[in-house]
């Protein structure tokens, strides 16, 4: 993944309010309205895993696609809970992405 490193990056182009809104605490975000549910960045499609102990990637893997190879897409869709592919503790939850 590349990150825009522009340091001239242009907003110009992003709306604001100017206006007070009722309720509105002078800046502080009012998160009131926020209703729980899916949320629109999350991968679509897949299953849930919870990681037993002796599993690793690759033995997860096999499991659900038949190939220990395609460890790396299960590391891919869960890459903010596993920071090491190589140390997976018992009872994380992981999103096992479609094949």
């Amino acid at each position: 993944m590349t990150l825009n490193d522009n340091p001239n990056a242009d907003f110009s182009d992003v709306g604001g309010s100017s206006s007070a809104s009722p309720g509105n605490t002078g800046g502080a975000a009012d998160f009131s309205d926020v209703r729980s549910g899916g949320s629109t960045t999350a991968p679509t499609g897949g299953k849930t895993y919870i990681v037993k102990s002796g599993d690793s990637l690759s033995k997860i893997a096999k499991q659900f696609y038949g190939d220990p190879g395609k460890w790396k897409k299960i590391h891919a869709a869960n890459a903010d809970k596993i920071p090491n592919p190589d140390l997976i503790r018992p009872g994380l939850q992981l999103t096992i992405p479609d094949a």
